[in-house]
């Protein structure tokens, strides 16, 4: 009997020996395990911060402020470049073209001005533009100014234009922010009700939490 105990002892302290390491193993795996997700997550929050951060509305405005086009190939709409600088091509060469004749009808009415009495100073007519030799000072002085006003509008023309696609890239910049899925706040179904036999529509809301942004802060 004494030597039975001793055999049924012997078992239970190998079993429990050998289930100690077992269990040491098991404690260490756990944190290893959470050592990974950590990794893990805190990879997925660096990889939305990117996303969050390449998309932020902001950019865009200060990139479209900055040159024409830039925020438009923020928002990845590429296409937009070339009827970008269309728009502001029309009133940088209405500006020229204004600015060119607004010259040359200053120089013709301000020589024609001098060869009239009491100077009589005839040097500066040689110099004058061929199309306007023939139109008095009267006629000069009203295309003068007609040019001067077109040219002073061309330049407000190209601001305004400016400004046109500084706003485009911030509206759009700002609906890429906005849930486009088919899981709508607002939905119409048909319906159908079984007591009258009779079809109807539904209208089912569902309200959705925001989205939580992630920014980092330095």
């Amino acid at each position: 009997m004494i030597g039975a105990k001793k055999l049924i002892f012997f078992f239970i302290g190998c079993i429990l020996f050998c289930s100690a390491p077992l269990s040491a193993q098991k404690k260490d795996a756990s944190p290893s395990t959470n050592s990974s997700t950590l990794k893990k997550d805190s990879t997925r929050v660096k990889t939305d911060t990117v996303v969050k951060l390449k998309f932020r509305p902001q950019v865009a405005t200060r990139r479209a402020a900055i040159l024409p086009g830039w925020g438009q190939a923020t928002n990845k709409e590429y296409w937009k470049i070339p009827l970008v600088y269309g728009v502001l091509a029309i009133p940088g060469a209405l500006y020229f073209y204004n600015d060119s004749w607004y010259n040359k009808t200053k120089y013709a009415y301000e020589a024609k001005f001098k060869a009239q009495a009491p100077t009589l100073d005839s040097s500066g007519l040689a110099g004058i533009d061929p199309q306007l030799k023939n139109l008095g000072l009267a006629s000069l002085q009203s295309y003068r100014n007609t040019f001067r006003r077109d040219r002073d509008y061309s330049i407000l023309y190209f601001i305004l234009a400016w400004g046109l696609q500084v706003a485009d890239a911030t509206v759009f910049a700002h609906l890429k922010q906005f849930d486009v899925s088919d899981d709508l706040s607002l939905q119409v179904k048909p319906q159908f009700n079984p007591n009258t036999r009779t079809p109807g529509l539904g209208l089912v809301l569902n309200f959705k939490e925001p989205s939580k942004k992630i920014f980092t802060t330095k």
